[in-house]
């Protein structure tokens, strides 16, 4: 076994470029274990936990980078070291040939684009204030993609944007599409009069793909950080992205989406949405329905219903289908026909975080016993996170399972492993996956784990039992990734796929109860 450790000062990449690298690293021929990352507390606590860490890693700072290899032998470590360098390079070296000019200080960024409007950042987290402070006292909007940014820090900036009629979406903000452009985690979406805004990044998608896919479009999708309904935020930057999308002439319907803010917050929101002349839908996650019935808002439980009812408060003559058609009954009634005996729950195991919290919402009169990382109701929350003998909703991307790993929806090899555990349990009636594509994704998430769901279901046929496979892609045709393209290597698993999270939902409890209703 070789192992190498680089250090490289003063060498900064973003979290996004790093935590991908590292999840292609690990699938490079002979590599044991691989950290690519910038030198942060919690990374140098990774290093030593694999058994990498030198002394010289240990007093890195967070602006050097950390190479670390372990592999079966001396040519497969020089052969990975020299894929990472490879991709470290051409990544600066395709900017340069797109015409992006390199620069390193924010003044430079200024000169070089004196036009821009808006500021994406994304530096380690005790820098982060000071360059979003510093691009609000420029006249920037601010995406500030950063993490690990305090809570008074995160207050003061709001109000600062607030002041000078300037966004500023975050901190840890990954989703958000101004006019027409998607920032970080987003999907090409369609040009229509519905404004968003948002204090969750798939939340937001959602909402805004099946938009796109009931054939309207969105104007801004404004996303405000995880934070923003906290008690000590305000809600700040959401009550500003109402503003805006009030002001906003493209702009005909307003939707909020969240989980449930603090009750102060949730009061503050709703006496706003009472003077505001647009029509207002309020998507809060199992929310106080008769709160925001009473501030003349449209109330949605869902995201899907986020969805329709934001159409219909554009156009009232919109129909939707919201029923299993005969074709996906009796694809679940023969899959039902396949379980074995000892097959009785349904494992749910989501990249995105409000997608599995969508899912808990919609399953929990379905199904009894389920429970869930992400759930807020006592009864419901999953002590521990490895277990697997009842119902369970588990988002990948909660920082228990990605602290430092890639996020499922870069990197899908973290959920991997747990598909293939699952596999083995004879307890599993059901997967039930989401996948997300657009800007930001992994380039072919179907495909990174087609081979491991062709392993699971080899394992499961191997003792006696079938599989059933139910999933959700998030996305719309016009992504990079090609939505049909994806669909069609779930279509050679002979998965059955939804047009959204809720009938996935459905269609996974059917199977899960043994009923088709």
């Amino acid at each position: 076994m070789e192992t190498k450790v680089i250090i490289e000062k003063n060498a900064y990449h973003d979290s996004v470029t790093l935590m991908s690298l590292s999840g292609k690293v690990l699938q490079q021929e002979g590599v044991v274990d691989a950290v690519v990352s910038m030198a942060t507390d919690m990374n140098k606590d990774l290093l030593e936990n694999v058994g990498m860490s030198t002394k010289e890693a240990q007093t890195a700072t967070e602006n050097d980078l950390i190479i670390a290899v372990k592999s079966e032998d001396e040519d497969h470590l020089e052969q990975a070291l020299d894929y990472i360098n490879d991709q470290l390079t051409s990544k600066k070296s395709s900017k340069n040939k797109q015409g992006n000019q390199s620069v390193t200080t924010f003044k430079a960024a200024l000169n070089a684009l004196p036009e821009a409007n808006m500021a994406v950042i994304s530096v380690p987290g005790e820098y982060a204030a000071r360059e979003a402070r510093q691009a609000l006292n420029n006249g920037l909007n601010v995406m500030l993609f950063s993490d690990n940014v305090s809570i008074e820090d995160e207050r003061e900036l709001k109000l600062l944007g607030a002041e000078k009629k300037l966004l500023v979406m975050g901190p840890d903000c990954g989703t958000a599409m101004i006019n027409q452009t998607g920032l970080c985690f987003a999907n090409d979406v369609e040009k229509g009069a519905i404004g968003l805004v948002a204090a969750s990044g798939t939340g937001l998608q959602e909402v805004a793909v099946q938009i796109d896919r009931l054939g309207y479009g969105i104007t801004h999708a404004i996303g405000t950080g995880g934070r923003d309904l906290h008690e000590k935020i305000g809600g700040i930057m959401m009550l500003e992205g109402l503003e805006l999308l009030n002001e906003d002439e493209g702009t005909k319907v307003i939707t909020l989406i969240s989980k449930p803010p603090a009750k102060s917050v949730q009061d503050k929101i709703l006496k706003r949405v009472k003077e505001i002349s647009k029509p207002v839908v309020i998507c809060f996650l199992d929310g106080d329905k008769e709160a925001i019935e009473q501030s003349g808002a449209i109330f949605a439980p869902t995201l899907i219903e986020g969805a329709r009812q934001s159409i219909l408060a554009l156009d009232g003559s919109a129909t939707f289908d919201t029923e299993l058609h005969a074709d996906e009954k009796a694809w679940i009634d023969e899959e039902i026909k396949k379980l074995a005996d000892s097959q009785k729950y349904l494992k749910g195991l989501f990249c995105g975080g409000t997608l599995t919290a969508e899912a808990l919402s919609l399953l929990r009169e379905e199904v009894d016993g389920v429970k869930s990382n992400v759930a807020k109701r006592e009864e419901e929350k999953l002590k521990d996170v490895g277990t697997s003998d009842t119902h369970i909703l588990l988002d990948m991307g909660d920082d228990v399972f990605t602290k430092g790993k890639p996020h499922p929806m870069i990197e899908p090899n973290l959920r991997n492993e747990r598909i293939l555990q699952e596999a083995r349990n004879e307890n599993t009636a059901v997967l039930l996956l989401d996948f997300e594509i657009g800007y930001g994704s992994h380039e072919d998430p179907v495909g990174e784990s087609f081979k491991t769901l062709k392993e699971a279901q080899k394992i499961a046929e191997e003792n006696g039992r079938s599989l059933p496979i139910v999933a959700y892609i998030c996305g719309t045709d016009t992504d990079k990734q090609g939505l049909a393209e994806q669909e069609s290597k779930l279509r050679e698993l002979g998965a059955f796929i939804a047009d959204s999270n809720e009938k996935a939902s459905k269609a996974a409890g059917m199977i899960a109860n043994k009923e088709v209703v």
